[in-house]
């Protein structure tokens, strides 16, 4: 099968990239960066399944897939993210895409993924079905297991430069999974999650409360 993706992040695109490239049935065809490009290299290389990713700057992954779907027949789409927000899960089901994942999924997970969408399933990440499955109506609950590490290392007072060599990745990724805690716990700056996180028993192994 053939495969595009469409993210803004390098490292995303190298990491994906390395474990298809390990797949006899999967051939990674082009990557882009924005919509634009990537619908030109869709309609170049007419793959079987784009992968795209949820937030690029100034762009919602859920428009380019429509203008995709506007121009090339017969491609199915993943969306795979940091982010894990009911409403973009709502929109996502209700435009009909076939795969949900988020980024911190093992690579065993985004191939079973790819190969499910292709066979005609549509796959949804384990952690977003429990969410939608969850009755809590708590907003920490909506965080995904990697915005929980963020949110008690901000707990803890660490800048976001300690926090990406804490977890092993770029400081670009821990600022989304920032943003993305602020906007699901309806904060407008990280001193108010840190000290919501404490009252909820996170970080509390750390006094350290300088933000």
């Amino acid at each position: 099968m053939k495969l595009v993706i469409i993210d803004d992040h390098p490292l995303v695109l190298q990491g994906i990239g390395s474990v298809i490239q390990y797949q006899e049935d999967m051939q990674l065809v082009g990557t882009a960066s924005c919509g634009d490009e990537g619908i030109k290299v869709v309609e170049n290389v007419q793959p079987d399944i784009v992968i795209v990713d949820l937030r690029l700057p100034g762009e919602y992954g859920l428009d380019i897939i429509k203008r995709i779907r506007n121009k090339v027949d017969g491609c199915r789409f993943i969306i795979l993210t940091s982010f894990c927000d009911r409403s973009d899960i709502k929109r996502a089901m209700a435009e009909k895409i076939e795969g949900y994942i988020l980024k911190e999924a093992m690579p065993e997970e985004i191939i079973n993924a790819i190969r499910l969408v292709y066979k005609g399933r549509t796959y949804i990440d384990p952690v977003i079905v429990q969410m939608l499955l969850s009755d809590n109506d708590d907003p920490i609950e909506q965080l995904t297991p990697r915005e929980l590490e963020v949110l008690e290392y901000l707990a803890k007072g660490m800048a976001n430069r300690d926090i990406a060599d804490s977890l092993f990745v770029t400081e670009y990724t821990v600022k989304k999974h920032v943003s993305q805690i602020l906007e699901k716990l309806d904060f407008t700056d990280r001193t108010q999650a840190a000290l919501y996180a404490f009252s909820h028993g996170l970080g509390k192994n750390n006094t350290c409360t300088a933000f």
